[in-house]
């Protein structure tokens, strides 16, 4: 069994949300302040061992016992931002979607379903506390949402071929300003569908945030289950931008082959999802 340490990302995609200290309260904001001064923060490859390290344990540990203490951080123009980990908010999200994933045989052999009814408990005890907590970051595994692509511009590409990587990074004010056009084209163009329910979700997400905060969309793991040719070739987000415009523009053909390339490129990928 390989340690932990040379373990590869898995194969998620991250949509994550930067904000300003300005946008915390004392005495989280002093608290983020000492972290970014930090040399040693960690990195998303740190995050993930420390997921895993806690599924070892018999029985596993669905999600952390504390809250994290992390953040991804990043300078925006002399800024310092941080994306707050809140890995146990997001562990309790991810248990409920897993339990309308996997089948409920698998699932009980994965974590066993006392586990499971403890975290369940858990959670809804803590949300009576925190009802307007939500996380700064969102997982999306084996693609990334369409609906995420539409945030950004072509022109924010970030790609690096060793080691591989590719992100897009964008101003809050232009992610909304894209979402809410992209948002009124579909419902003018199209009846309401599953791309438009995605947007509107989406959209209420990033109105919980800043207006000065960095929208980041990282291809974490994804990167691996994409040929380094693909991936470098890889143009989702002008696909995207090209099918709203073309819808905009009335011209119905254009839009579906521009979303068809996109829909195409990532069914490749979540084909490999049941490879050998």
């Amino acid at each position: 069994m390989p340690a932990l340490s040379s373990v590869l990302v898995p194969y998620a995609a991250y949509l994550r949300v930067y904000e300003p200290l300005a946008a915390f309260p004392e005495p989280e904001r002093g608290h983020w302040a000492r972290y970014a001064r930090r040399e040693d923060t960690p990195t998303a490859q740190d995050e993930l061992r420390r997921s895993l390290a806690d599924l070892l344990p018999t029985p596993p540990v669905a999600v952390p016992v504390h809250e994290s203490a992390d953040a991804f951080v990043t300078d925006v123009d002399g800024v310092v931002c941080v994306c707050p980990w809140r890995t146990r908010l997001r562990g309790w999200l991810a248990l409920e979607e897993l339990s309308a994933q996997l089948p409920a045989a698998l699932l009980d052999a994965v974590l066993p379903p006392v586990v499971r009814g403890q975290a369940a408990a858990d959670f809804e005890q803590w949300r009576e506390r925190n009802p307007d907590a939500r996380p700064w970051i969102r997982t999306a595994v084996w693609g990334v949402p369409v609906g995420w692509f539409v945030l950004f511009a072509d022109e924010e590409r970030e790609y690096t071929a060793t080691p591989p990587s590719l992100r897009y990074r964008t101003p809050m004010v232009q992610a909304r300003r894209r979402l809410a056009r992209g948002l009124r084209t579909l419902r003018e163009a199209i009846d309401e569908g599953p791309l438009t329910e995605s947007l509107v979700d989406v959209g209420r997400w990033l109105e919980e945030f800043h207006p000065r905060s960095l929208v980041e969309l990282d291809y974490g793991g994804l990167v691996h289950a994409l040929p380094g040719e693909q991936l470098a070739e890889d143009r989702s987000a002008a696909d995207a931008a090209e099918g709203i415009a073309a819808l905009r523009a009335g011209d119905g053909e254009g839009a579906a082959e521009a979303y068809g390339r996109l829909t195409e490129r990532w069914r490749a990928v979540r084909d490999r999802q049941f490879a050998n």
